[in-house]
């Protein structure tokens, strides 16, 4: 079955998928932090992930993560993988740059004089962030990368208390072909004495405390950066512009926050102006179609936590129920009677 067929089915990680992680992992390469090319805290975190799936009682967001794989339903194979904290932050916070702007005039002189600088700043302390959102090479097609992403916004939408009203995700920072960030050779290597891999590896695994110890609290003007520093503050990676770009197309903005290692943008949104969380609908299964002709034409997830599944179906009304198309049906698990949550592909009604 080729890449771009509609075979792919999101749910959560378990024990199993390690390897097929690990594997993920380390093809991301140097940035992508969420996903530390280490088996034992990827183990860590499958493990915390079906804490969350399974924990019926949660009423508010907290230190929850949920992480999804992407199955190949053709062949049973794990290729890709994203998720989400329901609140970063809540312990040792959750630190960014914030680009602000000073202006200074010498009416003596006749100048004035804009610059500007970055400042530490945790704002997003308590935020949802999505993020690890990575697909393997081969299946970046059919468009399986919008139902990696739209994946974790379905959850949003369908169990809105474990997750916070503001909504975050940091995109990877731009890397020469080195994997060297000229960012953080500028400003993080004289206060981390450590390489940017190093770095990037302590903080995917958790250690996040030496981050709140070791960055320097008063602002840095951008303008004593080197020019190829500056140059990338706010530039995502060559590989993070198509996650970039469905972000942008779901509602998120660049409110100029970087992130502090590499200087990647961090875009937000509110929760409930993500356009699939809004453009969403709760509905119940009223027949599996034998047969269904053309392509997907809306993203549909379980409502069952605890065995959540998400996948591209056919779907139509059918008074106050949907028809969905056979196939879809078996990747959901779905019988009629049951209760999905839709979103429309391209538009369109629910």
């Amino acid at each position: 079955m080729s890449a771009g067929s509609d075979t792919l089915v999101l749910r959560p990680a378990r024990p199993a998928d390690l390897g097929a992680l690990v594997r993920l992992a380390e093809s991301a390469g140097t940035g992508l932090t969420t996903l530390p090319a280490s088996r034992e805290a990827l183990a860590a975190r499958i493990d915390r992930s079906a804490a969350a799936f399974a924990a019926a009682d949660i009423a508010e967001p907290g230190p929850e993560s949920y992480l999804l794989v992407a199955e190949d339903t053709a062949d049973g194979a794990v290729v890709g993988t994203t998720g989400l904290f329901a609140a970063v932050g809540l312990e040792n916070g959750f630190f960014n740059y914030r680009i602000v702007r000073l202006t200074k005039t010498s009416r003596e002189l006749g100048v004035r004089l804009d610059t500007r600088l970055l400042t530490l700043v945790n704002d997003f302390t308590g935020a949802t962030e999505v993020g690890t959102l990575f697909l393997a090479p081969g299946h970046r097609r059919g468009g399986n990368g919008q139902l990696l992403a739209r994946s974790r916004y379905l959850m949003l939408a369908e169990f809105p208390d474990r997750f916070a009203a503001t909504v975050l995700a940091e995109i990877r920072g731009w890397l020469r072909d080195d994997h060297a960030s000229p960012f953080w050779d500028a400003i993080g290597r004289h206060f981390f004495r450590m390489p940017f891999p190093e770095a990037d590896l302590l903080s995917g695994l958790g250690h996040a405390r030496f981050i709140a110890d070791l960055m320097p609290r008063y602002p840095i003007y951008i303008d004593l950066l080197p020019p190829e520093a500056q140059a990338v503050i706010g530039k995502p990676h060559d590989r993070a512009q198509p996650a970039l770009a469905l972000l942008l197309r779901e509602g998120f903005r660049f409110n100029q926050t970087i992130d502090i290692f590499d200087g990647g943008p961090v875009v937000e949104a509110r929760r409930d102006d993500i356009r699939t969380v809004r453009d969403s609908a709760a509905v119940t299964v009223d027949r599996i179609a034998p047969a269904a002709d053309g392509p997907p034409t809306h993203i549909a997830c379980t409502t069952r936590l605890g065995d959540l599944r998400v996948a591209r179906v056919r779907a139509r009304r059918d008074g106050g129920g949907v028809i969905i198309d056979a196939a879809a049906a078996r990747r959901l698990g779905a019988v009629p009677g049951d209760r999905l949550r839709l979103a429309p592909l391209d538009g369109g009604p629910p």
